[in-house]
């Protein structure tokens, strides 16, 4: 390459450069994604001075090209410029990015791999805050805190609202004087005129305050919180949920009440039920950091009267915290205060509500103990389980083994069985699934005895079912009943059973015995196929159905090769199964033959 050429100099790069120039978004695109290339090419001296301006200067463009250029830059690409030590030459594209109208775009821009947000809840400056750590004390100081100033102080509502992402990475990496002015900052932004840099403060404060010393997070960070917490935006207050906690985790219980009271209070009390459901989503982890005392004397009222929300979505977020909130608390306190609240949410009007309590009720079980679960929470599981709604249904049933461990196995099939069995023919298939899926569990509860009394048939008549799905997951049902109970078993009563199936005139049945077989053959031994299994199996290679025929050969292939390593299974191989793939090699239908020469290939690969 000719250290005097310019970018246009260079082909293919100059291809490239047009296609950043084009008019076309998707060409410009395409070039985005392959900028590494041009980089790597380039070197990384020219890539630093040629090819980082001409991206600086090139942000007035379409937002899905300036979201793949922050991208770009974010993924390791001080790798291509000379290393670390130049990664604060990417800042400049960067700094320009976030000022973008578009929030996708100022998004990407910042937080990326950062540990102290969760990714679900926040979005910023992903990859700003990437080259920041790998940036020295030195680059952050010179480079990272001007750029991070100018941003904050930025004349458009969008460069401040990105800048408040920016400030908890590297808030631990610079000297106590620059923290000083880190504060200030954040509580300029705090005080914003604008909404929507409020409501991104509110968002980062709380894994800035974590990085508080316990003093500023006394002195800085609850002036912050408060000024937050009372701001007229619900959007800018339910934001504030996190920043409570973050704040009370640094804080001593005592500290907590006489710092905290009043703005849990009113947060709990908010009169934006946006607020509320943020408070009662994540009403565990307050009350795990703020003392005992603390959650006797306030939170069990706020969680009371969160159940009784007016408002659906509040009382399904509290739901969903009924358990974990209930260790914190006496069993007499459960029984009293919490479980006439669970009663009133079992007949709750909303669906949804119902749900969530019905995924989480049985977690009260090991609160409770044998007693008090009989007495008050077996009748609420029998009516969850006769719910309208399939969804209360099915997360009551996937839920139970919490309440045997309890109370055992008999009274929960005397209690539960009858409903159990009422559902395995239920219209929804989704419930008939989930059914069939604890069965395995249910089986090794109740004991072989019990369990072919009240259960077999039933397991046996989800082959026959209507949907694929409940027959697919009824032949791996039989193949861990067979795990759970042994092949002597299986061999009694599940064989013989899906045997039968072969001669029904219906083809799905005969279908489903061939799907079956190829499931279960696995967990069988080398004799039980040979002497109950495989006859019927090669009579079925002539059935007239296609799609039963190249099922046959894939149940051929199963059983070759799990049974083909010993000398007996070679045996049975070549003699039974090799002639029958042979002749299904020549079928007329296509799926037949490739599937036939597929287990054919695996057939003789066991005798190489």
């Amino acid at each position: 390459m000719d250290p005097g050429s310019s970018l246009d100099d260079i082909a293919p790069i100059a291809i490239l450069m047009d296609e950043l120039r084009s008019e076309d978004v998707q060409l410009r695109l395409n070039a985005i994604h392959r900028i590494s290339t041009i980089a790597l090419a380039l070197g990384p001296d020219r890539a630093r001075d040629e090819l980082i301006p001409f991206l600086q200067d090139s942000v007035d463009d379409e937002d899905e090209v300036l979201l793949a250029l922050a991208e770009e830059l974010g993924r390791n690409f001080e790798e291509y410029i000379g290393g670390p030590e130049y990664a604060h030459v990417l800042l400049g594209p960067l700094e320009n990015l976030s000022a973008v109208e578009e929030t996708l775009v100022r998004d990407k821009v910042g937080l990326f791999d950062c540990p102290v947000v969760p990714p679900q809840s926040i979005h910023a400056a992903e990859s700003i805050t990437k080259i920041s750590n790998v940036l020295s004390k030195q680059q952050i100081e010179q480079y990272y805190i001007p750029l991070l100033q100018r941003l904050s102080h930025g004349e458009w509502f969008t460069s401040r609202t990105s800048s408040c992402a920016l400030y908890a990475p590297v808030y631990d990496k610079v000297s106590p004087s620059i923290q000083d002015d880190l504060r200030r900052g954040f509580a300029a932004l705090v005080s914003d005129d604008t909404p929507m840099v409020r409501r991104a403060a509110a968002k980062w404060l709380a894994p800035l305050v974590k990085k508080f010393t316990k003093q500023h997070v006394l002195t800085d960070g609850l002036a912050m919180y408060r000024k937050l917490q009372a701001d007229d935006q619900d959007s800018v207050r339910l934001l504030t949920v996190e920043d409570l906690i973050a704040i009370a985790q640094q804080l001593s219980p005592a500290e907590v009440k006489e710092q905290l009271l009043k703005q849990i209070r009113q947060t709990m009390t908010d009169k934006s039920w946006r607020v509320r459901y943020m408070a009662a989503s994540h009403f565990n982890e307050l009350a795990e950091v703020v003392g005992q005392e603390l959650v006797r004397e306030e939170l069990i009222s706020h969680f009371v009267q969160l159940l009784k929300d007016n408002e659906a979505e509040v009382r399904t977020a509290a739901s969903g915290q009924i358990p974990g909130f209930s260790k914190l608390l006496e069993k007499e306190v459960v029984l009293a205060r919490i479980v006439p609240c669970v009663r009133d949410l079992c007949q709750d009007v909303s669906q949804h509500v119902r749900a969530a309590l019905a995924s989480q009720i049985s977690g009260l079980a090991p609160l409770l103990g044998k007693e008090a679960t009989i007495e008050h929470l077996l009748p609420l599981f029998l009516h969850l389980l006769k719910d309208e709604f399939p969804e209360v249904r099915l997360n009551i049933i996937s839920k139970l083994e919490q309440v045997n461990a309890v109370i055992g196995i008999e009274l929960l099939s005397e209690s539960l069985l009858p409903a159990i069995v009422e559902l395995a023919e239920d219209k929804s298939w989704r419930v008939r699934q989930a059914i069939i899926e604890y069965i395995p569990l249910l089986a090794t509860q109740l004991g072989k005895a019990f369990f072919d009394e009240s259960l077999g048939n039933l397991c046996m008549s989800w082959l026959g079912d209507s949907v694929y799905s409940i027959r697919e997951a009824a032949a791996v049902n039989l193949k861990k009943l067979t795990e759970v109970f042994g092949v002597e078993w299986a061999k009694e009563q599940i064989v013989p059973k899906v045997v039968g199936m072969g001669q029904h005139p219906n083809y799905l049945y005969r279908m489903t015995t061939v799907q079956a077989i190829m499931t279960i053959s696995p967990s069988l031994t080398l004799d039980i196929v040979r002497g109950e299994i495989l006859e019927m199996l090669l009579q079925l290679a002539g059935d007239p159905i296609p799609n039963i025929r190249f099922n046959v050969a894939k149940a051929l292939e199963t059983i070759a090769t799990s049974f083909g390593d010993t000398p007996d299974g070679q045996q049975l191989v070549q003699q039974k199964i090799v002639p029958v793939l042979e002749a299904l090699k020549n079928d007329q239908d296509a799926d037949v033959r490739f599937f036939a020469s597929r287990a054919l290939q695996k057939a003789h690969g066991l005798d190489a």
